[in-house]
């Protein structure tokens, strides 16, 4: 059996880490990956947090004092299609350590309702969102980087059945 990609979930927000959404951001997780022809095992690590937690995060770590929707934290400096090797996986755990990932809830439930779809899509959305980012993707520009990332998220969705 092929080895697993580690996904730990965790939040310091009550609820947040509830069974479904642990399920659907480490099945979204695995889908991303796999459509980015990533085929060797990863470890993303997740944290579910609020916007005052989001902030402090964006702050501390980017130097912007806001909060957001999604913060993503690459391991590597990767472009669209270039992936780690065996060699950059952790000797201990035989992981590729991918980075990590911030998502405020309170962010996922107003643009939610902002966009007139679902949380569970908007999770979604966003955590695709994020595992792109953490492969090299981009979306500085309004051409077409954004046009790529943006066309990649949606196939993804796709494939995962969840549409707008």
């Amino acid at each position: 059996m092929a080895k697993r990609h580690y996904i730990p979930v965790t939040a310091d927000v009550p609820g947040a880490a509830s069974e479904g959404n642990c399920a659907l951001i480490r099945k979204v997780i695995r889908t991303a990956l796999a459509a980015e022809g990533v085929d060797f095992p990863c470890e993303v690590d997740v944290l579910l947090t609020n916007d005052s937690g989001i902030h402090a995060i964006n702050r501390e770590m980017r130097q912007v004092d806001r909060p957001t929707d999604v913060l993503s934290f690459p391991e590597f400096d990767l472009t669209p299609g270039q992936l780690p090797g065996a060699e950059d996986a952790d000797p201990g755990t035989g992981l590729v350590p991918l980075g990590d990932m911030v998502i405020s809830m309170e962010h996922v439930a107003a643009q939610a309702k902002e966009y007139g779809h679902s949380n569970r899509r908007e999770l979604a959305y966003l955590v695709v969102h994020s595992v792109l980012h953490l492969l090299g993707y981009d979306h500085l520009d309004e051409g077409p980087q954004k046009a790529q990332m943006r066309a990649r998220e949606e196939a993804i969705l796709g494939e995962l059945g969840i549409g707008r």
